[in-house]
């Protein structure tokens, strides 16, 4: 029996097929794009549009499918709101919806949802972290408000199909596997300065705003402990609970890497590493603590020599 995992492609998908191959899963990776070259082991791929029935039901008799992890979306930036809204809405929120009737024709019994903690928008206004039970859902941006929009569609469409459901609502993620896919507008902070250090010989950032900054491997770790628990259903975050930005991340690489030269960029220079994303506050993780026990294992300083080894490789 294996896990079926749409967007598998992508940053976070990848991260996933990797984190339960290592588990011993068997894992239908499903995807518009082809397996880049880096492409963990042993997944069977199958291509395809996640709002094509058709194509969800070729990925599904590729191998029984006991789970589902949706993480295929577009992660738009503004530009791309302004020029081409539709794709981004059809993707976000019409193949959310093609997927729970896939999983709900395919008789599978447990689906999971990968939201995002953008759907929160503006931090609360009496201060404190994130948290699924009292902040009130704010999203700012077309991807958030589609985020939050297919989370509520699944977990309402898995309800009344019989189906086990749960969305994990990430923090901003960054780490092994992030490569410029044409579905993601605009890379993680720390992937800019680690290759604009690369090309130019230096990281310069822009204003930087803090938010609830999560390793990939972290975020893995998490998605499976949620599998893994049958009575994990509803809305998680999926976070470290605690602030960081992308200065942390340059300081904790410096530290690995002595010869890293990042700065801020003066009045008037033009970054090559940029934030894209309106400041945030922790997200609180309880919830998922409770559920499954598991924690975010990386701190910045793990994460930084982790990443730079993967890099390396």
């Amino acid at each position: 029996m294996a896990i079926l995992v749409s967007g598998a492609a992508g940053f976070v998908g990848l991260n996933v097929v990797a984190a339960l191959r290592a588990a011993g899963e068997a894992v239908v990776a499903f995807d518009a794009l082809s397996a880049p070259a880096r492409a963990p082991d042993g997944a069977t791929w199958v291509q395809g549009d996640i709002r094509s029935a058709a194509d969800w039901d070729r990925a599904f008799r590729a191998s029984p499918v006991t789970a589902l992890l949706h993480a295929a979306v577009v992660t738009a930036g503004p530009a791309r709101e302004r020029a081409d809204p539709e794709p981004i809405v059809a993707v976000n929120i019409g193949g959310a919806v093609a997927a729970v009737r896939a999983a709900a024709r395919h008789g599978v019994g447990r689906l999971f949802y990968l939201s995002s903690g953008s759907v929160y928008g503006h931090p609360p206004a009496g201060g404190g972290p994130y948290d699924e039970a009292t902040s009130w859902p704010r999203p700012l941006a077309l991807y958030g408000i589609t985020k939050l929009a297919a989370e509520q569609t699944v977990l309402r469409l898995a309800e009344v199909a019989g189906i086990a459901a749960a969305a994990a609502r990430l923090g901003s993620v960054y780490g092994p596997w992030e490569w410029a896919t044409g579905v993601r507008d605009t890379l993680s902070p720390a992937m800019q300065a680690l290759d604009a250090f690369d090309r130019d010989g230096e990281a310069v950032l822009g204003p930087v705003t803090p938010g609830d900054q999560i390793y990939s491997r972290d975020v893995a770790a998490g998605l499976v402990a949620l599998l893994r628990a049958p009575a994990a259903v509803g809305v998680f975050n999926l976070g470290t609970g605690r602030v960081s930005d992308v200065a942390d991340f340059c300081r904790a690489v410096a530290r690995v890497k002595p010869g890293f030269r990042w700065r801020m960029a003066g009045p008037g220079e033009v970054p090559n590493a940029v934030t894209h994303m309106p400041p945030r506050v922790a997200m609180a993780v309880a919830r998922i603590r409770a559920a499954t026990g598991w924690v975010a294992g990386f701190d910045t300083d793990r994460a930084a020599a982790d990443l730079l080894a993967w890099r390396a490789g």
